[in-house]
């Protein structure tokens, strides 16, 4: 592989226009067709298919055809000033007034008037009325908000408190934002010190910008034929800028090493390419298996986000092998060190903070490897306190309509009303349908923890029937997860007695059954991503220990990043700090995505330093002179690349969206353990205790297995053409076995 990757350096380098060129070509193609494909539509695919609150849900959909459960909707919540009600003669005018005006508006279907209902509390302070449109969310045009506030101003005029809840106001999430603008400016600070060069630090970035503009434009044009969302294109946005960033950063390292070393422009992008190159491909490789394997939990949306990120990650190793080293061939000296441009090739440094601190480790590897191991694991202790579900709207900032209606609806109605559950029944098989609902409804009211349930309604066809049934407690608590467990262990009987049969659904039901789904697909797919990236690393590395001490330190690093999570979004532990108003449940899809990603980058960390200490055995270094060696080369480049990372998913954390808020936190916190705890700690103190057992590989396997030269043996061995004089530099060895 190395001898291919150099080839192809030196012929993007030679062919530099054209290569430039052609990626110019499909960037303006893809944008093109952005620009030209219609916006991506919601065709309304299971969430996830095959739990009992979406095949419930689906039932609904089958049999009250004309409910359209995606259509946008207002719950408008009245409370009346204190020590008056809501049903006072004023109070109760104006909120008529508002729900006639609100039914008149064009796109609405219906609005519910709370004192017809029954939708007034207890006590009269509060009522609630709900308008139902036939659009979605996002389809309602500024006049079909703005008709809706105007009645609400008007109902506040009149002394009533009145609150907005649902999603027909609620702010929709925005593409991208400043959070890319974040992550990009920190990335240029890092890159900047890191190479002391403008030309060295605006590379990577250029080079990242343009893979991230493929990527996204691509998704734009794919989003209606596929249906991708916006969370999947700031996804792929935040992987791919982040990778794109760091692969770039390594190749040109690598050339600027090379340069020093006394090689011709041209020779030492080839070289660069064929060995960093060869690490990046391995590198994209793991990440790529991460995402792709999001595909075996089984959610449609989870699989979509991962193939879309693992494009932008295929796009991002694509341009390092291609684009860069056809820049790196346009301004061959502008991207060198002040030092190099002036005075010429300079030998490398014998010695530098990389090294001191491997000799460091290496002097003391039992007392490193038993603090990172205690330390990350007591950072992984909240994570056994994990408890998952969807944030609604009490996550919301209390400054927001959505957050004062729910809080105004639990004050009034009581907690569970927030988050209701429906239960519909199919009465097909039953002699007495009218009957079997109400004896089915009258054991449901029964349940403890159950405070109400609405009358029944029937389907045209009077084979279904709906109702709601109102938990004594909050949507995310715990109680009501166990009673909706209640319920359904408890039915066979019920409906064996009525012929009937009924599911539970509704949010709060499908909240509780996808975050069961989630938790009970996370092993097999840990599995899958281990296995396969187990394999990878074999190949890589020739190694039997090395890829496992890999996945040891990943599940290290993954299990202290959800402590982190747990501990602030979940415990509230800093909170506000990062703009959380509102502790809660993890979101269910966050911990499976977050293991996924975190494993890719994981071993991209691995292979970029453990790939260089390879290379340094295999051409003659001591086991323990190869730890420093690959220090010496790779721990400032992996340094950066880290806090390039960490920045950039930083970023992210002041996003508006609870789900990117969440992962650009977690990941953030997972690559400063993974970099800083993990590889350049925890690494190198196994592979001192190891010795020469760390390369060690049996020799059946060793004939069976591919040769792939991600070391760049090959290359040492026979130069190419316009190389420098090699130095003396050793012959490249066999892996040593034992």
């Amino acid at each position: 592989m190395a001898t291919s990757l150099y080839r192809l350096g030196r012929t993007a380098f030679r062919r530099r226009w054209l290569v430039t060129l052609l990626w110019a070509v499909l960037l303006g193609a893809v944008g093109l067709g952005a620009a030209k494909a219609p916006a991506a539509s919601d065709d309304g695919t299971s969430f996830l298919p095959g739990i009992e609150a979406q095949k419930a849900f689906d039932l609904i959909g089958e049999r009250f055809p004309g409910s359209d459960a995606n259509g946008a909707n207002a719950r408008i919540v009245f409370v009346a000033p204190d020590g008056e009600k809501v049903t006072a003669a004023g109070n109760r005018a104006a909120i008529e007034a508002l729900v006639t005006r609100a039914a008149d508006a064009p796109e609405v279907a219906g609005a519910v008037n709370p004192f017809t209902a029954g939708a007034v509390s207890k006590d009269g302070s509060t009522a609630y009325a709900t308008v139902n449109y036939r659009a979605k969310a996002r389809d309602l045009t500024d006049a079909d908000k703005a008709a809706l506030e105007k009645a609400v101003g008007a109902a506040r005029a009149a002394g009533l408190t009145v609150e907005v809840g649902g999603n027909a106001l609620a702010e929709q999430p925005a593409a991208g934002g400043s959070s890319e603008a974040i992550g990009i400016v920190l990335a240029a600070v890092v890159l900047l010190i890191t190479f002391g060069s403008l030309a060295a630090a605006g590379l990577p970035l250029l080079t990242a910008v343009v893979g991230i503009g493929i990527s996204m434009a691509a998704i734009m044009a794919l989003g209606s034929v596929f249906g991708l969302s916006m969370t999947t294109g700031t996804l792929a946005t935040m992987l791919g800028l982040a990778v794109g960033i760091d692969y770039a950063l390594f190749v040109v390292s690598r050339y600027r090493e090379e340069r020093a070393n006394g090689h011709a422009p041209r020779e030492a992008t080839g070289l660069a390419v064929g060995t960093a190159g060869s690490a990046v491909v391995f590198a994209g490789l793991t990440v790529v298996i991460a995402l792709a394997g999001l595909a075996v939990v089984g959610v449609p949306m989870l699989t979509k986000m991962g193939l879309c990120a693992a494009g932008a990650v295929v796009v991002a190793v694509l341009i390092a092998l291609t684009l860069v080293p056809a820049l790196l061939g346009m301004w061959p000296e502008a991207v060198l060190s002040r030092r190099t441009r002036k005075g010429g090739p300079a030998a490398q440094p014998s010695g530098n903070g990389g090294s001191r601190w491997a000799r460091f480790v290496l002097r003391r590897p039992v007392a490193v490897l038993v603090v990172c191991v205690a330390g990350l694991g007591a950072l992984a202790l909240p994570a056994a306190q994990l408890e998952m579900g969807m944030p609604g709207a009490e996550s919301k900032p209390v400054s927001s309509t959505e957050r004062r209606a729910y809080d105004a609806l639990a004050d009034g109605f009581g907690a569970g009303f927030n988050g209701p559950l429906t239960i519909v029944a199919d009465v097909e098989g039953a002699a007495e349908p009218k009957a079997a609902v109400a004896a089915i409804a009258k054991e449901i009211r029964a349940t403890r923890g159950i405070v109400s349930v609405s009358p029944a309604r029937f389907n045209p066809a009077g084979d279904a029937a709906l109702f709601s049934a109102v938990p004594a407690t909050g949507p995310n608590d715990e109680r009501t997860k166990g009673l909706v467990q209640t319920i359904r262990a408890e039915r066979a009987d019920l409906e064996r007695d009525t012929g009937a049969t009924f599911e539970v659904t509704g949010s709060t039901a499908m909240d509780i059954d996808v975050a069961q789904a989630l938790q009970d697909a996370l092993v097999p797919y840990l599995a899958v991503i281990v296995v396969l990236a187990l394999i990878l690393l074999l190949v890589v590395f020739r190694s039997v220990l090395v890829p496992v001490k890999a996945a040891f330190g990943f599940l290290l690093s993954v299990l202290a990043a959800l402590g982190a999570v747990v501990a602030v979004f979940q415990w509230g532990w800093g909170a506000a700090l990062l703009g959380v108003e509102q502790a809660g449940p993890i979101m269910s899809l966050m911990p499976i995505f977050l293991v996924g990603i975190v494993f890719g980058l994981a071993m991209d960390y691995e292979v970029f330093l453990v790939a260089r200490m390879r290379e340094a055995y295999v051409h003659g270094d001591r086991a323990p002179q190869a730890v420093v060696t690959g220090f010496r080369h790779s721990a400032r480049v992996v340094v950066a690349a880290a806090v390039i990372m960490i920045a950039v998913f930083s970023g992210f954390v002041g996003a508006d969206e609870s789900m990117i808020k969440t992962i650009g936190f977690g990941l953030a916190v997972a690559v400063l353990f993974d970099a800083f705890v993990v590889r350049m700690a925890l690494v190198p103190a196994v592979l001192a205790l190891l010795g020469d057992k760390a390369w060690w590989l049996p020799r059946r396997l060793d004939r069976l297995l591919p040769r792939v030269d991600v070391e760049g043996a090959g290359l040492a061995a026979s130069p190419g053409p316009g190389a420098a004089p090699a130095g003396g530099e050793p012959v490249p060895r066999e892996t040593a076995r034992i």
